[in-house]
């Protein structure tokens, strides 16, 4: 069923590019952007683009970040270049502010259910998170100067209002992912386990976040157990229950909502 919404999102986001936002050369975030702009002065197909873009991000995706997510990421990749090339690019309205508002709204609600449902949509998340793990800069903030350069670019290649309509349909996008996905909310995530050492080297070779793990055991079968627990945002959540389940199908997990977090989280 997560694999069945995630390729509905894409289907969606594909939608929003080809009939609203590539008729007017406007933008998207991330990779997908960089596709439509080479689609745009060049013969080649977004589509095919888009993925042969990402592919080359995922594959370091799998030896940086793990299997896990990216077969998650593949699958998103995959379905929104197929979609990108299927789906013809069709002017739904005259007005170029209607098609970056509803260009933007509509591939913010497919990219947050691929959020939501996979964790990653692939591209520029993969370098923001690769380069997070080794520095002290945020993934927002990396991902905020990534996309303020494809914003520039816009300008540069086409005219400086187009730039200033992709600007508005990235902002757009971003908000409308917020509302679906969430992914400012910080969660405390407490894992009880007789699996503890297997499941701490995967989720810290997938996962960057802090583990603090106890010892404990059970009050009815007073059996040893590992109580692991990391504060993390719901963006994280998806991966680290499937890390889990994979490890130990038995696993009690208990996740809530963090009030506030004061230390190095905010970095990371």
């Amino acid at each position: 069923m997560e694999k069945l919404i995630v390729i509905a999102g894409s289907l969606i986001v594909a939608f929003a590019f080809n009939f609203f936002l590539v008729p007017y050369a406007i933008l998207s975030s991330g990779i997908s952007g960089i596709a439509i702009l080479l689609g745009l002065i060049t013969p080649l197909n977004t589509g095919l683009l888009n993925l042969v873009l990402n592919l080359p991000l995922v594959i370091l995706g799998y030896y940086k970040l793990g299997k896990t997510i990216t077969i998650s990421t593949l699958i998103c990749v995959v379905s929104l270049s197929v979609f990108l090339y299927l789906l013809p690019v069709v002017e739904v309205t005259e007005n170029i502010l209607l098609s970056t508002v509803f260009g933007g709204v509509i591939a913010g609600i497919g990219a947050g259910l691929i959020l939501k449902y996979s964790g990653t949509s692939g591209g520029l998340d993969i370098i923001a998170i690769m380069i997070s793990k080794t520095s002290n800069v945020s993934i927002g903030l990396l991902l905020t100067c990534m996309n303020g350069i494809i914003v520039f670019v816009s300008g540069a290649v086409f005219n400086w209002d187009i730039a200033l309509y992709t600007l508005l349909s990235i902002y757009l996008t971003g908000k409308m992912i917020d509302t679906i996905f969430t992914n400012h909310v910080k969660l405390t995530m407490q894992i009880v386990t007789s699996k503890g050492d297997l499941i701490r080297e995967d989720l810290l070779n997938s996962i960057y976040r802090g583990i603090t793990i106890s010892e404990g055991y059970g009050g009815y079968t007073q059996e040893k157990k590992q109580i692991l627990m990391m504060v993390v945002t719901r963006y994280e959540t998806m991966q680290i229950k499937k890390i889990v389940r994979n490890h130990d199908e038995k696993a009690f997990i208990n996740i809530f909502e963090t009030v506030e977090v004061d230390g190095e989280f905010a970095k990371n």
